[in-house]
């Protein structure tokens, strides 16, 4: 399984609320941060303005473009600027199983935006490697793209029997395809593991650690996977990902022994074993120091904040 595959799995992303906005004249709507989830939407026509808490700059987003905030943070969406605000709770009360809101007889710009709730508290140590906005520019040869947000868009603006699931298999369909349009663009700047995965070495080094989690990685043996030297590997790497190489390693593994620990019921040692520890104890602190708990208050659900 690919890299992106191997994060998407683990995050187990599940859509919980699909809908679409119709909106004219003056309008802006604030939303609130997303607790363990991610919130993703897309341009259908038209054009608007995207704020988001923490991002110092308003970002225009034009027909075709498709956003995704991985993390909590509050975010703005506004045909203008100066317009006053209004709650997305009172925009979208009647469209809480799916369906479109319109502002002001609508006709300046219509999106279809997806909110997914991420599985296990392991999940926020790969959401935390984010940036708070990734920005995906359409463009017109992308049409399998362009095709699944348009058809999600149809689907609430016009329900049909089994609508509520093909709704649901459309927004994981953009969620996807959106990344992977991201990776395509190597010309994206950004810091992070999907920055890096758009990287032919990093991706390389990212994809042996994926590929072999229990396998006794050293700095060397990654850095000459990826064609480069010690010390220029492990620069670029921590520049790229944001972590050093064998820090993001006891992340990924830490990530996969959380999952295992709630949906495999293996024994602490099996894991820790299977995961390149010379021994339980060794196992345990390293998982102490990245989930915040022991591996038996985690598969006891007795997460502490880190």
């Amino acid at each position: 399984m690919d890299p992106l595959s191997n994060v998407l799995s683990l995050l187990k992303p599940l859509n919980y609320l699909a809908a679409g906005l119709d909106a004219g004249g003056d309008w802006a709507i604030q939303f609130p941060g997303v607790q363990q989830g991610i919130k993703t939407g897309a341009v259908v026509s038209g054009a608007c303005w995207l704020t988001v808490e923490g991002v110092s700059e308003p970002i225009r987003l034009e027909t075709g473009d498709c956003f995704m905030l991985p993390s909590a943070n509050r975010f703005r969406l506004a045909g203008a600027l100066d317009v006053p605000t209004i709650g997305a709770a009172e925009v979208f009360s009647k469209a809480r199983s799916g369906g479109i809101s319109t502002i002001n007889g609508g006709g300046d710009i219509t999106l279809v935006s997806s909110r997914f709730v991420i599985e296990g508290d392991h999940a926020n140590i790969l959401l935390q490697m984010l940036s708070p906005v990734v920005l995906i520019r359409d463009k017109a040869s992308q049409a399998a793209f362009r095709w699944s947000v348009e058809q999600m868009m149809q689907e609430l603006r016009d329900p049909q029997p089994g609508g509520s699931l093909i709704v649901q298999h459309l927004a994981h369909m953009t969620l996807m395809q959106a990344l992977r349009l991201h990776l395509a663009d190597g010309s994206k700047a950004g810091v992070g593991w999907l920055y890096a995965l758009a990287d032919k070495q990093m991706s390389i080094a990212i994809s042996a650690m994926h590929a072999e989690p229990g396998h006794g990685w050293t700095l060397q043996e990654l850095a000459e996977r990826a064609g480069m030297s010690r010390s220029s590997f492990a620069l670029k790497f921590r520049e790229t990902v944001g972590a050093a190489p064998m820090d993001y390693l006891t992340r990924w593994r830490m990530a996969l022994a959380g999952d295992r620990l709630v949906n495999a019921r293996e024994s602490v040692s099996e894991i820790a074993v299977s995961l390149s520890y010379e021994s339980e104890s060794a196992f345990s602190t390293a998982f102490k120091r990245v989930m915040g708990c022991s591996p038996r208050q985690y598969s006891r659900g007795q997460v502490e904040t880190a």
